[in-house]
């Protein structure tokens, strides 16, 4: 009798389980296993020296997740973007920090079980956990006069060279197995600790709604909307803002006014700001800073986290004389002259406008200002925003005034188009909203006491239309994560 796909594949020591939360029961238990050993390794490495057998060392393993479709039929026809196969086989990922990734996991595992027919198989994976993604503090390193060096030879250590996304830009190989997901547990830890870092606040805060500025001006309107947020909606559970100081509603106004100034956000090189709600639709505020390096970094690490959205929400300089200082620009292209992504997503590449992010965008400016027809099209434009990574492009002015007007740009900013370009390579649904604050090829340019004004007639306006874009969008947010993200060979996960 010939063998079945899934005996053909079957792989020893996995185990076939019934349901998706049987499933992630098994590897939140394998996950544990595996780090309160390696864990204890260290600690007993530390205060007497031993090393850890072989035997031992096998035990440092993620947990790995399969899935294994074998088709009896034509595939199931529905209009969602994941939660699809596209062809017979098997799907495996190692998974980390399955607990909390817990709600992820299963929204993606039912539709693959439910309407594919898919078999669920857990297992103990191939790839082994480095140590310093178990033990966060890091005082290991120099309590019992252990070094970095020493624990290496002994203890799995993060490697670069295993660490990529090459299944997020389609360069993965596969014989026997395809990729579940875009990112393997070692990616998304090395970004899980990236994102400690640059932010200052526990990864584990980050919400799935998420707005990019480029000031940090805007950070203090929207501390202050969270805090009024915190006691007028029973929903929002927290604030947390860097260094992990967490205000809830055990304080007063004044006491919570009184903790969010004395935060120490400049030790933070892109600190993050959290508004917590019971209900996932909670929001993230990150103050990137300027430029597309800084885009690219923290867009790499917040997408390991499946975010429902990002949405860039800053400073621009507008090149129209019809604009005025304290309008809107709603990209709907890019002008990519950032040079920081042309590899991994070659310029030749179109990144398309998301159509439910502009439309929320746009309904948000209207609904905000309280502006509609004619006076909301003169207050917001729509067109080609320049992101470029000289700030002081308005010097080269002879080399740059071809490209502007071929692409018909409105605007320049140094991050907008590398965020989309991001969002567009890792499959998370983007958008723009800039607003002008000069007009240098109009004689307004940005000095000091114009700016001022302008910053504080301007922020807290353009801070709310982002948050209602937010609340636009989390009520569409099964048809958001768009089709024209996804290529035809991709892993089922979103």
């Amino acid at each position: 009798m010939a063998k079945t796909l899934s005996q053909t594949i079957a792989k020893s020591a996995f185990e076939r389980v019934a349901t998706p939360a049987e499933a992630v029961d098994r590897l939140v238990r394998l996950y544990e296993e595996a780090t309160q050993a390696l864990r204890a390794a260290v600690e007993r490495f530390l205060k007497t020296g031993e090393a850890p057998s072989a035997a031992t060392r096998a035990q440092f393993r993620y947990p790995e997740l399969r899935l294994i479709y074998e088709p009896s039929g034509p595939p199931p026809v529905n209009p969602r973007a994941y939660g699809k196969f596209s062809e017979a086989g098997v799907y495996s990922v190692t998974v980390t920090q399955p607990a909390d990734f817990r709600p992820y996991l299963i929204e993606q595992l039912e539709p693959l079980v439910s309407e594919y027919g898919a078999h669920i198989e857990v297992g103990i994976g191939d790839q082994e956990i480095p140590y310093p993604y178990v033990i966060e503090s890091g005082d290991e390193l120099t309590r019992g006069g252990a070094d970095a060096a020493e624990l290496a030879r002994y203890f799995p250590v993060p490697s670069l060279a295993t660490i990529g996304d090459e299944t997020a830009d389609g360069e993965f190989i596969h014989d026997h197995e395809r990729p579940l997901a875009l990112f393997d547990a070692p990616r998304i830890d090395y970004s899980l600790r990236r994102l400690v870092h640059y932010t200052g606040s526990d990864w584990r805060s980050m919400q799935p709604w998420v707005l990019l500025t480029n000031y940090h001006r805007y950070v203090d309107q929207f501390v202050h909307w969270g805090l009024k947020q915190l006691h007028a909606d029973p929903t929002v559970e927290k604030v947390v803002l860097p260094g992990n100081v967490a205000i809830d509603r055990s304080l007063t106004p004044e006491e919570a006014e009184i903790r969010a100034m004395g935060v120490a956000w400049h030790r933070f090189q892109m600190p993050a700001y959290h508004l917590v709600r019971a209900d996932g639709r909670g929001v993230t505020l990150v103050n990137i800073g300027v430029g597309p390096a800084n885009a690219k970094n923290i867009t790499d690490h917040i997408a390991v986290l499946r975010p429902h959205c990002w949405l860039m929400v800053g400073h621009c300089a507008g090149l129209r004389q019809s604009q005025q200082i304290g309008d809107y620009v709603l990209a709907h292209a890019y002008l990519r002259r950032d040079n920081i992504l042309d590899d991994a997503v070659p310029l030749m590449m179109p990144i398309p406008a998301i159509a439910e992010v502009q439309v929320a965008l746009q309904q948000a400016v209207a609904q905000v200002t309280g502006e509609k027809g004619e006076a909301l099209k003169r207050r917001l434009r729509t067109g080609t925003v320049v992101t470029n990574d000289d700030r002081n492009w308005e010097l080269r002015w002879s080399k740059e005034r071809r490209l502007i007007n071929i692409s018909r740009a409105i605007a320049v900013d140094m991050e907008s188009a590398t965020i989309a370009t991001q969002g567009f390579r890792m499959r998370v649904p983007y958008g723009t909203l800039l607003c002008v604050s000069d007009k240098p090829l109009h004689g307004e340019i940005k000095l000091p006491g114009a700016a001022n004004a302008f910053y504080e007639r301007a922020i807290a306006e353009h801070l709310q239309i982002g948050i209602a874009a937010l609340g636009l969008l989390q009520s569409i947010d099964e048809s958001l994560h768009s089709r024209k993200l996804r290529s035809f060979d991709e892993p089922p996960f979103r």
